[in-house]
């Protein structure tokens, strides 16, 4: 056991936001829900369909696997049969769903149980054949693990700082033991450090085979890969894989009792939800009884993003529960009012990190809704961005050698360091309105081209 460190980070911003989940509030289980899990939500994947429409599948049987890396396997995590498996333009696999039967969800005959002793291939395999690998990521670029790749260190956050985000302290207070088997196997497979990120929890100083880093300061310090830059920032040429705490719970379960276990726990949030609340649920579940009854005005337009408000995604009520399938957010889309002077009012009900605007001194929490505010235009030089990323990175270049698609300066400027969702409050806060994650993406997105 090694004593925790302390780092305490300055910038960034948390969004006080309506709708959180008060303490106490008991998890609701919903079972027996479709499930369906989308490619996209697992970047750096090409996938190759290993089932068809009308197939049964076991709990574990591969979904879909990587054309260029055929050992990271999607698995399913429920036992039933196959639905649909939709593809789009150029025949791009768009999701494949899932309806479960009353079968015992088993692993398949192919996995074999994980003993300590095992050496870090036998480990490396185990994570393969579960399809807890591709749960995983890696900096740089926020992909899916290259198998071939051994890993500087591996980084584990116990804790989001995102709006409204779920709290993770009853797998710390409840889930010890699967903690610590988790962290062990991921001992073997770096030889560096395996570090455990928290918000001053002192039962994980308990844990073996790991650094605990006690991060202090507002959001995005929960983000992973800001975690990293302010231990040990990524040079070209190295690896760092970055997990959650459910993950590693999930691996912990799988090496000490050969349990594949894919249930999580869904924070439904936001103005809009009568009652915020947790949900006992599946990976990639079904929206739809999720939110049944939970809104307060089903005849509200409302806006429900699978995620955080600043880096989550927009579905429909029909939609699917995306990566990291831990949180719903349910706003007001907003575009059915107006407004005196529009986003000009001086109201202090607006949320507004300008000091031009009486909300910004009011400590309280708001409700906004999910209207741009403004136009986009040209990019405003003004420095803005430093205030939001606790990192040693000049944003607003980077993001300009992400438009002119200047490779060489995007190496220079930290392109291996930082992720999309490290900008998500640089967007926010954008004066020009433009669109952060989406740009550094594409930027991601260019680097890995010229690396293949």
């Amino acid at each position: 056991m090694i004593m925790t460190k302390i780092i305490s980070l300055k910038k960034g911003l948390d969004i006080k936001l309506c709708g959180e989940i008060q303490t106490g509030q008991k998890a609701r289980e919903v079972s027996h829900t479709a499930i369906a899990i989308v490619p996209d939500d697992f970047p750096g994947i090409t996938p190759k369909a290993m089932v068809k429409p009308g197939d049964n599948v076991l709990k574990g049987t591969p979904l879909f696997t990587d054309k260029k890396y055929p050992d990271i396997k999607i698995v399913s995590p429920i036992s039933g049969t196959v639905t649909n498996v939709c593809r789009g333009e150029r025949r791009k696999l768009l999701f494949i769903s899932v309806e479960p039967d009353e079968k015992n969800n088993i692993l398949p005959e192919a996995a074999k149980p994980y003993k300590d002793s095992d050496d870090s291939e036998k480990a490396q395999q185990l994570l393969l054949d579960s399809g807890l690998w591709a749960f995983m990521r890696q900096v740089p670029f926020g992909i899916v693990p290259r198998p071939s790749v051994t890993p500087r260190d591996i980084i584990i956050t116990t804790f989001d700082s995102a709006p409204l985000a779920p709290s993770w302290e009853e797998y710390i207070n409840t889930q010890s033991d699967y903690i610590q088997c988790g962290a062990s196997l991921l001992k073997k497979l770096t030889s560096g450090n395996v570090y455990l990120s928290t918000r001053n929890n002192e039962a994980l100083s308990a844990i073996d085979n790991v650094e605990v880093i006690e991060f202090n300061g507002p959001h995005p310090a929960g983000n992973p890969s800001v975690q990293i830059a302010n231990i040990k920032p990524v040079n070209k040429g190295e690896v760092v894989w970055t997990l959650d705490l459910p993950t590693l719970v999930r691996i912990g379960k799988l090496a000490k009792s050969n349990e594949l276990d894919f249930s999580t726990e869904v924070a439904i949030t936001g103005y809009e939800i009568a009652t915020p609340h947790y949900v006992k649920t599946t990976i990639g579940a079904s929206l739809q009884p999720l939110l049944e009854k939970q809104l307060k005005n089903s005849n509200q337009h409302v806006r429900i993003i699978s995620g955080n408000v600043l880096t989550g995604k927009l579905e429909q009520l029909n939609g699917w529960l995306h990566y990291p399938y831990t949180q719903i957010t349910v706003i007001d889309e907003g575009d059915d009012k107006t407004e005196f002077m529009g986003w000009a009012s001086l109201s202090a009900n607006k949320l507004s990190e300008n000091r031009s605007f009486p909300g910004n001194f009011i400590s309280r929490k708001f409700c906004p809704d999910a209207r741009l505010h403004g136009g986009r235009r040209a990019m405003i030089m003004s420095g803005i961005y430093d205030k939001y990323l606790p990192m040693d990175i000049l944003v607003e270049f980077l993001i300009k050698a992400c438009i002119a698609k200047d490779f060489d300066q995007m190496e220079q400027l930290g392109i291996y360091e930082i992720l999309p969702e490290d900008v998500a409050l640089c967007e926010y806060a954008d004066p020009s309105k433009l669109e952060l994650q989406k740009i550094l993406q594409e930027g991601i997105n260019l680097a890995i081209a010229e690396l293949s």
